[in-house]
């Protein structure tokens, strides 16, 4: 939640609405606003039927992948590489699951390497260990793009690699015998945003086709399978990756949602949200990303990704509830030691501040010996939140080594101020990679000052007063009559909302009438706007300390409209997102 004391307070803008032409038939006027104000200007653009998918056809390497992907399919081995976070467990599951109840496959198995022992990719150490299992071929999901070394050591081998992935690539590809990967150079697929599960999705609609015109499915006494069956995983996984939700991935997002709300949905992801206390048949992206994924990820942080992906494949209930409760367990686990590692974080950017009160540096770096590797990704992310610069965070891995995780703020491109710095001081970074808004890298200690400097000195060339401003954009107000569960229902099911087609937000001035904390780090409140008759319950989640001890008398805040469930009452309630003192 952004929610800053004086000297880091937010601006709320409201953002502009040029026309609502051609919306006039959707939904509430509200909702029509918020659309226009997202750039969509006819109903068409809201219908996400599945005969509206980007056609796979200009995918890069899909072709070639396909007839790797087939010639192994029926003579070899498959050996699927994941990654240890929500979208490579997606992306796992996906894969497996439908070669091997879609496809025929009978030869097929997943490694997804420890990120404390192997880190991200497939490093030529992870190939070794998949030389084990006596793959003729090795499918990368979620990662791959940069493994140059790992592929050359898998070809070595024996073994033939085919990439999907997702990620920016390097200056030089890996020579795998297909890639594909829809930023690759030259690619003019329509929907360069696909998460990894995205991608891996398409993968499987290209072989199909494939299967169906060399009548292969016939051939070998197989049903087409219908993918849709698996949109629930594409879904999990694209919004927990926090890829921008353009119209093709909202598709993907919407129609996952629908089969997850109308119960037809794998039996592991049905107990993560029951574990996660969320209503099944009225889910949204929301809950996925801050319910579900979290307790996906909690496997990947503290230990191994396999507990997630093995409960995204159990297809008994009870075993999937024992997985899912064992998920939520790890997930306590990572907010505890979340909330110690920000306490430290929050102490050291205080002694960042330059002098004469300049305010902070324009990039923040940050690193405590007993830090742990798989949560400081998190640190970087609240920190980018409550700060609104971009933030690198360590943590020493086994090896000695420092493992960073960094987040942007828009407009600030991550992964291109490493390629800079990685150009200005040759040597000094292992290995980097990422995207616009989160990247990750490895340095030896001794550079981290280096670093620092070169961080700093990279984000100053790209930042300007607004980027560093953290602008709270709004869709203005709510008047009176529209504090409505009519209204709050049509919002949440209006999306769905994520990265790059936000949340409907609105701004106003409240009284504030009672405040209490709840569930040891939570605010409650009950609010009275100055022309609305009945008080309306708010709260706000995880806000910082300061807004904890006493609320002003008065405040303005930015808030979403959502639905507050409890014991079958629904009321209006209100999701604080930012405050400040008038």
């Amino acid at each position: 939640m952004s929610s800053q004391p004086p000297e880091y307070a937010s601006r709320i803008r409201r953002r502009s609405v040029d026309t609502l032409r051609g919306l006039s038939g959707v939904g509430h006027p509200v909702l029509r606003r918020v659309y226009a104000a997202r750039g969509i200007q006819s109903e068409s653009e809201l219908r996400y039927s599945t005969d509206q998918l980007a056609s796979p056809d200009s995918l890069a390497g899909l072709s070639d992948a396909v007839r790797v992907l087939f010639r192994h399919l029926r003579k070899g081995r498959i050996l699927i590489v994941g990654d240890f976070d929500a979208d490579g467990a997606t992306s796992t599951a996906l894969l497996l699951s439908a070669l091997k109840e879609g496809f025929g496959a009978t030869q097929v198995d997943y490694l997804v390497p420890n990120r404390f022992e192997f880190g991200y990719g497939l490093s030529p150490e992870l190939v070794d260990v998949a030389a084990e299992q006596s793959p003729t071929l090795i499918i990368t999901v979620d990662n791959g793009i940069s493994s140059i070394e790992g592929v050359a050591r898998a070809k070595r081998l024996g073994m033939e690699v085919l990439i999907t992935d997702h990620h920016l690539p390097g200056e030089n590809l890996p020579e795998a015998e297909a890639i594909v990967n829809p930023v690759l150079p030259g690619s003019d697929f329509p929907s360069p945003n696909l998460a990894g599960v995205g991608v891996v999705f398409y993968l499987l609609l290209a072989l199909r086709r494939y299967m169906r015109e060399k009548g292969a499915f016939q051939e070998r006494g197989l049903s087409e399978p219908r993918l849709a069956e698996w949109l629930d995983l594409v879904a999990l996984g694209t919004v927990a990756d926090l890829v921008p939700l353009d119209r093709n991935n909202r598709l993907l997002v919407h129609q996952g949602l629908q089969r997850i709300r109308s119960g037809r949905l794998r039996p592991g992801l049905d107990a993560l949200i029951r574990v996660a206390g969320r209503n099944r048949a009225d889910l949204a992206a929301s809950d996925l990303a801050f319910a579900v994924a979290p307790r996906l990820n909690a496997a990947g942080r503290l230990d191994d990704m396999s507990h997630g992906i093995e409960t995204l494949l159990c297809q008994d209930a009870d075993r999937a509830w024992e997985g899912a409760m064992a998920l939520d367990a790890m997930n306590h686990r990572r907010r505890d030691i979340e909330q110690s590692m920000q306490t430290q974080a929050e102490r050291a950017i205080e002694r960042l501040k330059l002098p004469d009160s300049q305010g902070l540096p324009e990039g923040l770096t940050l690193y405590q010996p007993d830090w742990h590797s798989g949560i400081v990704g998190l640190v970087a992310s609240r920190m980018k939140e409550r700060f609104h610069r971009p933030v690198a965070a360590f943590a020493r891995n086994e090896n000695g080594s420092l493992k960073g995780s960094l987040r942007s703020v828009p407009g600030i491109h991550i992964r291109d101020v490493l390629a800079d710095i990685d150009t200005c001081h040759p040597g000094l970074i292992e290995r980097f990679g990422g995207h616009a808004m989160a990247a990750g890298l490895t340095l030896a200690p001794e550079g981290l000052s280096r670093f620092r400097e070169a961080f700093q000195s990279g984000v100053a060339q790209r930042a300007d007063a607004d980027k560093l401003a953290g602008v709270i954009l709004s869709d203005g107000e709510l008047a009176p009559n529209e504090f409505s569960l009519e209204l709050a229902e049509q919002l949440r099911r209006g999306g769905p909302w994520g990265q790059g087609f936000p949340e409907p937000l609105f701004d106003g001035e409240f009284f504030v009438l009672e405040q209490r904390i709840v569930g040891e780090r939570h605010l409650k409140c009950r609010l009275q706007h100055p022309d609305v008759a009945t008080p309306i319950d708010a709260i706000a989640f995880n806000p910082d300390p300061f807004w904890l001890d006493a609320l002003p008398e008065r405040i303005r805040i930015a808030y979403s409209l959502d639905v507050n469930e409890w014991r079958g009452l629904r009321r209006p309630q209100l999701l604080i997102k930012h405050i400040e003192r008038i």
